[in-house]
């Protein structure tokens, strides 16, 4: 390949890196369950399973008895789940966590600036935060057949 075959690449490479940041924890507007101002910073230095969630959501049903599980399993070494709800509403937040209670942190964005930020495409979205807040991991949905995969992935940043 001559150099005038390449640089269209080298372009189209550069381009997709620039359009494509590294996305990491940011300081947004997130709120708890009372209602108190919460940031993701406060999380840095442990790994977190970062899950985007809606009450209207079927497989997040699912997914929040795992993550009751994962909570308790690796809380001990670092690890915390974050689930940030992006109801409008807080009343079919509250219906849904009194049919699946959550161990785990809840995060409310009524705004649903922080799924923009991590661009969300559907629900549940989950990320894996390593302990300086990056993403390195990025699931869509919520698969039965991938738990193992899940809690492999879970383990490996807690190295």
């Amino acid at each position: 390949m001559s150099l005038f075959t390449k640089t269209p690449l080298l372009i189209l490479t550069l381009c997709v890196l620039t359009l494509s940041p590294a996305i990491h924890a940011e300081n947004l507007p997130l709120y708890g369950l009372n209602g108190k101002t919460m940031s993701l910073d406060q999380y840095k230095g442990k790994v977190v399973w970062l899950d985007f969630w809606a009450s209207w959501c079927v497989p997040c049903r699912a997914s929040f008895p795992w993550m009751n599980e994962m909570q308790k399993k690796y809380e001990s070494s670092g690890f915390e789940v974050v689930a940030i709800n992006l109801d409008k509403e807080r009343p079919e937040v509250d219906r849904f966590l009194k049919h699946y209670p959550a161990s785990f942190s809840i995060l409310l964005d009524p705004t649903g600036k922080s799924a923009l930020h991590y661009k969300v495409k559907g629900m549940p979205s989950s990320y894996i935060l390593d302990k300086n807040g990056e993403v390195v991991e990025h699931h869509l949905g919520f698969k039965q057949d991938e738990l193992a995969q899940y809690e492999s992935k879970i383990q490996q940043y807690l190295k």
